[in-house]
């Protein structure tokens, strides 16, 4: 009877050892170090109905909010918010960031109730942003959970989760974000091997692709056996043991990989999309070990220390704040309307504004634009550039070139903070600075991102990526041991990561060279060249890639300005 209870969700066919119950018939443990060992054993691994109430026990334990919705929140608002809709095609909430509900042996009444609860947790909690994994935990706790009800709570108190030092679910995109450069840091110390293999295979942009997917390696691509087991070390030991498998992961993957691409048929060249590659790996891991040897590898890597681990996080998170990124910017298609009538640029159609307009963040993507400066109005004096420019904030550069050619930037600062230093050239701006071109023709998806238009016309876009570039680079090396480190090897376990060191916090200059401004030129980006620079006369300019925006040149390197604009934001609402 107990086992019937806890599979109306799945499909018993797919689920195999998962589904009986050969393991200890009860449970009565409450020692915290006890429960440790036995999760770590796979104690109650072989028992389904005995899982799910230790699950049950572990997250009643954990401590809450004063309100926190239960079940009976969820029996009187499911109705109210799913309305009339099909279960079938609810589509999941814009805070999963697109990831969807896995497999994980569920049935289509399964795979229909996590779509439920995540649209009614989304309803509850609206000060959750950003959780591409809760689709994940809420398919795994379905599968021992009596009812949606249930689930619905056991997911809840994992989110209502106040207390001191203990974290389980990121709830936002700066959590998130920091939590994968925490694991890039951790990934450099431990895996120096699969670090290396990385940086070395993939291209520049790719090894922060790579290391922001390591939560979705464990909630999403793993089997099922796999992550059932992870989740029953993750409720006993708490986040720090997530890190701990996505390292083995890692790990097992570099030592895997030359079998996994010769049973592809691949090919271990230099061009090859390690994303893909891990997360194949990743879904396919139980061909290569089984889930006690990943933990068993999990648990042999000599980890800082919880209170290090969260001191990391925090100084990641304010590099991200000092940089401005604190939101995911969704890149979407703002269908901006834009007045034909009274809209009247040198350099870019109605339609080339609003491909830009795309781009913006989204909390200025309703504003209209306002055009401040123009050359061909104002003349070529960069005072006077200055003048119409103050009291705005952000901006958007334009220039067309004498060879007709189209560019720009995007400024999140008013530049009057160019004064704050006095005269002298300093920088300033946060992370959502970016710089542009426009193109006439398609051109190959070299860049970052490319946004085809209409009319073989594309707007290709440099967003700022050097926050992670001092984690993530090769560090030099010792010249008495030219050896690279084994992959075992986790360098000095008594000293933290680089990011918490010196280098930290004095970071290279072009981790803030956004735009910079002064009597003799603007300045867009640094470090290694400059993304634009503008000079005096509003006449002349050049262009280069720069460290800030890891940018191609905008347009030809030395260029001659026959168009500048500079536009403001106007509130529609107060226009």
């Amino acid at each position: 009877m107990a086992d019937v209870e806890y599979v109306c969700f799945v499909d018993r066919d797919k689920m195999g050892e998962l589904c009986q119950n050969s393991g200890p018939g009860q449970l009565t443990c409450t020692d915290p170090r006890e429960l440790k060992q036995l999760a770590r054993q796979g104690h109650w691994a072989k028992n389904h109905s005995i899982r799910a109430q230790v699950y049950q026990q572990l997250i009643k334990g954990i401590p809450c909010r004063t309100v926190t919705p239960d079940a009976e929140v969820y029996r009187d608002i499911v109705d109210k918010v799913v309305g009339k809709r099909k279960v079938s095609s609810l589509p999941l909430p814009e805070i999963v960031d697109g990831s969807p509900v896995p497999g994980y042996c569920l049935n289509r009444e399964g795979v229909g109730a996590a779509h439920k609860i995540v649209t009614c947790i989304a309803n509850q909690f609206p000060d959750i942003s950003y959780c591409p994994v809760l689709p994940a935990i809420v398919a795994l706790l379905l599968h021992f959970s009596q009812d949606e009800a249930e689930c619905f709570e056991k997911v809840c108190r994992l989110l209502a989760c106040n207390e001191p030092g203990r974290r389980m679910i990121d709830q936002t995109f700066l959590a998130y974000e920091s939590s994968c450069m925490t694991f890039g840091d951790l990934a450099s110390k431990y895996c120096p091997g699969a670090h290396k293999l990385i940086l070395a295979t993939s291209r520049s942009q790719d090894v922060l692709e790579v290391y922001s997917d390591w939560l979705r390696w464990i909630f999403g691509d793993l089997p099922l056996p796999f992550a059932a087991r992870v989740l029953d070390v993750f409720l006993v030991e708490g986040y720090k043991i997530l890190y701990r498998v996505a390292l083995a992961l890692l790990k097992f993957f570099r030592k895997m990989r030359v079998e996994v691409l010769e049973e592809s048929g691949g090919s271990g060249g230099t061009g090859g999309d390690l994303q893909d590659e891990m997360q194949i790996f990743v879904q396919r891991v139980g061909k290569f070990v089984t889930p006690e040897k990943l933990l068993e590898k999990a648990f042999g890597i000599r980890l800082f220390s919880r209170k290090e681990i969260r001191l990391l996080q925090m100084a990641n998170e304010k590099s991200l704040k000092q940089k401005g990124i604190t939101v995911k910017q969704k890149r979407r298609n703002v269908h901006l309307v834009v007045d034909t009538e009274s809209f009247k640029s040198d350099i870019v159609s109605v339609k080339e504004m609003r491909d830009i307009w795309a781009w913006i963040p989204e909390r200025f993507a309703l504003c209209q634009p306002q055009l401040l400066f123009t050359t061909s109005e104002h003349g070529c004096s960069l005072n006077r550039f200055y003048a119409q420019s103050e009291g705005y904030e952000p901006t958007l550069l334009l220039i067309r070139t004498t060879d007709q050619e189209v560019c720009g930037a995007y400024l999140s600062t008013d530049w009057a903070e160019r004064r704050r230093n006095g005269n002298k050239l300093s920088f300033f701006g946060t992370g959502e600075c970016f710089v542009f071109r426009v193109s006439t023709w398609e051109e190959p998806t070299l860049s970052h991102t490319v946004i085809q238009g209409y009319c073989m016309q594309c707007i290709t876009v440099f967003s700022f990526v050097q926050i992670w570039r001092s984690v993530l680079e090769l560090p030099p090396r010792n010249a008495e041991s030219p050896q690279p480190p084994s992959e075992d090897a986790p360098g000095s376990s008594d000293r933290l990561s680089p990011f918490l060191d010196a280098r930290h916090f004095n970071a290279s200059k072009a981790a803030s060279m956004f735009m910079a401004g002064s009597q003799e030129s603007i300045v867009i980006g640094g470090g290694d060249g400059n993304a634009l620079y503008i000079d005096a006369e509003l006449n002349h300019g050049r262009t280069a890639r720069c460290n800030t925006f890891d940018n191609q040149p905008l347009c030809s390197e030395n260029f001659q300005i026959a168009v500048l604009e500079q536009w403001g934001f106007q509130d529609a609402m107060s226009s």
